[in-house]
């Protein structure tokens, strides 16, 4: 099954699969961010573009899956956020120039090359001065934390991250809890956030 296919088959459960608010970090983290170019890599249903995009952030947000890039343009035409929208492999998008003044990526997962790779492209995204801002599931969490991929293939840790952004001023590379109660599920799933700066 391709990678399209098996996210359009996660997505096509009613309603949406990480919530409507932006995630608890992007909120946190970037409330006071001045107004700005951003690139959300891996937007799923747009919850995190519409909501940067509403606090008058210029957004281009990209999906693999053609079903939750659909849903998210909805969700962006009832919140009143024009948002540039586009169905691509983010693993296989080239940046077309440096452009953005922040990168996102939140809670994408890929093996150990593919990661290499895309957050090389994210670096190639930015302006100089340009941020990437990354929430991920840490690699303790398979062990010790709840939800998140059930594989170590797809997770890595602190060392890992800043090793992918080489000359990169980092701010924040710190694992986190998040609180999760979905009813049936309970506790804190142990994340990875990470701020760091082009130079």
């Amino acid at each position: 099954m391709s990678q399209r296919d098996l996210w359009n088959q996660r997505y096509s459960q009613k309603g949406s699969v990480w919530g409507a608010a932006p995630n608890q970090f992007v909120a946190d983290r970037l409330v006071d961010l001045e107004p700005c170019r951003i690139l959300d890599l891996g937007c799923g249903q747009g919850r995190n573009a519409i909501w940067l995009a509403g606090r008058g952030h210029e957004v281009t947000a990209i999906d693999v899956s053609d079903l939750a890039i659909a849903q998210a343009e909805e969700l962006a035409e009832a919140a009143g956020v024009d948002i540039e929208f586009v169905v691509a492999d983010v693993a296989a998008w080239e940046p077309a120039r440096a452009d953005f003044d922040l990168v996102l990526l939140s809670y994408f997962q890929a093996t150990e090359p593919t990661r290499r790779a895309l957050h090389r492209k994210a670096a190639d995204a930015l302006v100089p001065g340009g941020k990437v801002f990354i929430i991920a599931h840490h690699k303790a969490n398979l062990e010790h934390g709840i939800g998140g991929p059930p594989s170590l293939d797809v997770l890595f840790d602190e060392e890992e991250l800043a090793g992918d952004f080489v000359g990169f001023a980092i701010e924040e590379n710190t694992k986190v809890l998040r609180h999760v109660d979905r009813g049936d599920i309970v506790g804190d799933a142990i994340d990875l956030l990470f701020l760091a700066r082009k130079a």
